[in-house]
C-alpha cells in the first residue's frame, strides 16, 4: 500500500494533448505524481500497486481543461494539511464510464455508477473509492477554474459531493459533447477538437446553472452559444428523420424559425445545407463501411433521411464527383493509400462543392 501527498505543478498549454501511461512495479508511484500534476494533490493507495495500470489523455482548451482516465482500482483522499499547502482552486465535474465510484466530500456522499456526474473541488477534504469490481476505472474529467465561473461560489458548493442527472436535459448534452471530446483526442482530429473546445465551458456552466435553476443568471453570449449546441445535438441525433427541418428544429426548442436562421448568420452553412451535409457525410461512411456492404444504396438513402433515392445520389453526385455506386466500388479496392488521387479527393469530401448545393428542400 502507498500513501503519499505530492505538489502540483502547471497544467499543459492551451490545446495542447499531453498522454500518459503507466504500468509495473514504479506505476503506481508515478500515477499518483501524474494525478497531483493533472488535477490535485491527493494521497493514494491501491491494492494493486505492485501491478498497477493506468493511461491518462488531456486536452487544454484554455478556459476548460478536460482529462479521460483509464485505470486499476484504487482509493485518493486530500486532506485539509493537502489543501493549505497547495489549493489551485478548482471545481472538478466528473463522469463515470467505468466501475462505481463512491465519492465524499462535504457534508455529502454519492455512490456513481457508470454514466452518472458529480461535481468536486480541490478547496474542501475529498474521499474517493474507485470500487474493484475486476475491471479498470474509466472517468472523464472537466477542470473549471473556481474564479471563471459567472455562478456564485456559495450556490456552486452546494453541488459538492452530489450525483447530478446526466441523462436528460442539460446532462445529456454534456454528456455528448464530452463523448465527442474523447472519440477526437482518441482519433487525433485536432479540426474537430477546436470545433469542441470553443463551447465547452458554456455548456460546463449551462448544467451547473441548471441544477441551481438560475439559468438566467448566465451572461446572453453563454446562453446563445448553448442553444447552438443545443440545435447541432438535436440535428445530429434526428438525421435519419426525413421530416427534420428548419420548423420542427425551431419548434422543438421553442424559438421562431426566423430566430433559429438568425443564429446561423455567423457560420458559414444555413441550417438547410448542413443537414444535406451530415446526411451525405453519414452516407458516404456508411458506403465505404464493408460491414455494411450488404445494404443497398437506396437503403443508405433513407437510413439517413432522404425521401427519394434518386435524390439521393443526384445529392451525392454533386457532392463528391461520383455515383454512390461507383464511390462504393472504389472505396472496396484496398486501402486508401491505393486509390488515385482523384478518387482521394472524393473520399475526403470537396468543400465547395459540398457549399455550392442547395438546402435540403424541407420545410
Amino acid at each position: 500500500m502507498n500513501d503519499r501527498p505530492v505538489d502540483a505543478r502547471p497544467v499543459s498549454t492551451p490545446a495542447e494533448v499531453t498522454s500518459t501511461t503507466v504500468s509495473g512495479r514504479d506505476g503506481f508511484a508515478r500515477w499518483t505524481q501524474m494525478v497531483g500534476d493533472a488535477v490535485m494533490p491527493v494521497s493514494t493507495a491501491s491494492e494493486h500497486a505492485d501491478r498497477f495500470r493506468g493511461e491518462a489523455t488531456s486536452l487544454d482548451l484554455s478556459r476548460i481543461e478536460v482529462s479521460a482516465f483509464s485505470f486499476s482500482p484504487m482509493s485518493a483522499r486530500r486532506s485539509a494539511a493537502q489543501i493549505r499547502h497547495t489549493d489551485p482552486e478548482q471545481y472538478f465535474l466528473l463522469l463515470v464510464h467505468g466501475s462505481p465510484i463512491a465519492l465524499e466530500q462535504g457534508r455529502s456522499s454519492a455512490l456513481l455508477t457508470a454514466g452518472d456526474m458529480a461535481l468536486f473541488d480541490s478547496s474542501h477534504p475529498l474521499a474517493c473509492e474507485f470500487l474493484d469490481q475486476g475491471r479498470m476505472s474509466r472517468l472523464t474529467l472537466v477542470r473549471l477554474p473556481r474564479c471563471s465561473l459567472p455562478l456564485s461560489p456559495n450556490r456552486v458548493d452546494s453541488l459538492l459531493g452530489t450525483a447530478l442527472p446526466a441523462r436528460t436535459g442539460s446532462g445529456a448534452l454534456l454528456t455528448s459533447y464530452l463523448a465527442g471530446l474523447r472519440e477526437s483526442m482518441e482519433h487525433g482530429d485536432t479540426g474537430e477538437l477546436r470545433r469542441l473546445g470553443g463551447i465547452g465551458f458554456d455548456i460546463s456552466v449551462a448544467f451547473l446553472a441548471s441544477r441551481l435553476d438560475i439559468q438566467n443568471a448566465l451572461p446572453a453570449e453563454s446562453r446563445r452559444r448553448v442553444l447552438l449546441a443545443r440545435i447541432d445535438a438535436f440535428i445530429d441525433h434526428h438525421l435519419p428523420d426525413p421530416e427534420l427541418g428548419p420548423r420542427t428544429i425551431a419548434a422543438h426548442h421553442h424559438i421562431s424559425v426566423r430566430l433559429l436562421h438568425t443564429l446561423f448568420q455567423e457560420r458559414s452553412e444555413s441550417v438547410g445545407s448542413l443537414i444535406r451535409r451530415l446526411r451525405l457525410e453519414r452516407s458516404r461512411s456508411d458506403l465505404a463501411n464493408p460491414v455494411l456492404r450488404h445494404r443497398k444504396v437506396g437503403e443508405t438513402a433513407v437510413r439517413w433521411g432522404f425521401r427519394h433515392p434518386a435524390d439521393f445520389s443526384r445529392a451525392f453526385s454533386r457532392a463528391y464527383g461520383m455515383s454512390p455506386s461507383d464511390y462504393r466500388r472504389l472505396t472496396a479496392i484496398g486501402p486508401a493509400e491505393v486509390l488515385a488521387p482523384a478518387v482521394m479527393r472524393c473520399v475526403r469530401g470537396s468543400a465547395d462543392a459540398l457549399g455550392s448545393l442547395p438546402g435540403p428542400g424541407i420545410p
